[in-house]
């Protein structure tokens, strides 16, 4: 556990010290927050979902932060890689099972900060969180999508050695799970063609358990997605640890 704990602390010192990380990965959920809600909340509808479009749109925003920040952490992996201090820590007395945990557990608490930020900038621009019982929901969801897109991001970053590269491929997945994820807009009202896409995609139901502890309101169960998001977790995580086992310096 302590090596765990120490690349976690790590990590955070890192976040810490970047403010410009920090105001950059909350920039673009508040673009679209900010513009898109406002633009689209008279002229998009509701079928069967209460509340005006920004309402419905926060809890997007929030997993879009969560995602995003988790994703990109992976780059660290390839940093050390660089830079030789990830080869000082493989050769240490420890497993690669506790350093790829203490990356994971680091990249996943930054995510959640970052998504707990534009929660509470959401405050300001109307939404209510429904209960108190309702925010810890939200909060488990944001955690879950954090481990598990960070355990993804590290499983890709164990493969490669170029930055631009992961950040190239990271975009080219992630800009399409973002999109099919319902986070813009409800899935009852997109194509039926398009809705079993909607359901293979993971964020999806971290995206619904979010709006159901917030908004109280959800399009798909709460259990269902508790379910699938966590399963997703809990398979990243073993195919991350796996593939960080094989990686080579």
């Amino acid at each position: 556990m302590d090596i765990i704990y120490t690349i976690w602390l790590r990590n955070m010192k890192r976040y810490i010290r970047s403010k410009s990380r920090i105001i950059g990965s909350i920039s673009m959920p508040l673009f679209f927050l900010l513009f898109l809600g406002f633009g689209l909340n008279s002229v998009v509808q509701l079928p069967n979902m209460g509340g005006n479009y920004i309402v419905f749109l926060i809890p997007g925003m929030v997993a879009m932060s969560v995602m995003f920040t988790s994703v990109f952490s992976g780059i660290q992996v390839i940093w050390d890689k660089q830079f030789g201090f990830l080869k000082e820590t493989l050769v240490a007395p420890v497993s690669r099972l506790e350093i790829m945990l203490g990356q994971t557990a680091g990249g996943a608490t930054t995510a959640v900060i970052q998504g707990f930020l534009i929660l509470v900038l959401s405050l300001f621009i109307g939404l209510k969180v429904s209960s108190v019982a309702g925010f810890f929901i939200a909060l488990v969801f944001m955690v879950l999508i954090g481990i598990s897109f960070t355990a993804f991001g590290i499983a890709i970053a164990s493969r490669m050695d170029d930055m631009t590269g992961f950040q190239l491929i990271m975009n080219f997945v992630i800009f399409p799970i973002f999109g099919l994820s319902g986070a813009l807009f409800p899935i009852s009202s997109l194509p039926a063609w398009i809705a079993p896409i909607i359901l293979l995609d993971p964020l999806t139901y971290g995206v619904e358990g979010i709006r159901y502890g917030l908004t109280g309101a959800s399009q798909i169960n709460p259990v269902v997605c508790f379910a699938v998001i966590g399963g997703f977790t809990l398979v990243m995580t073993v195919a991350g640890a796996y593939l960080f086992r094989k990686i080579a310096i």
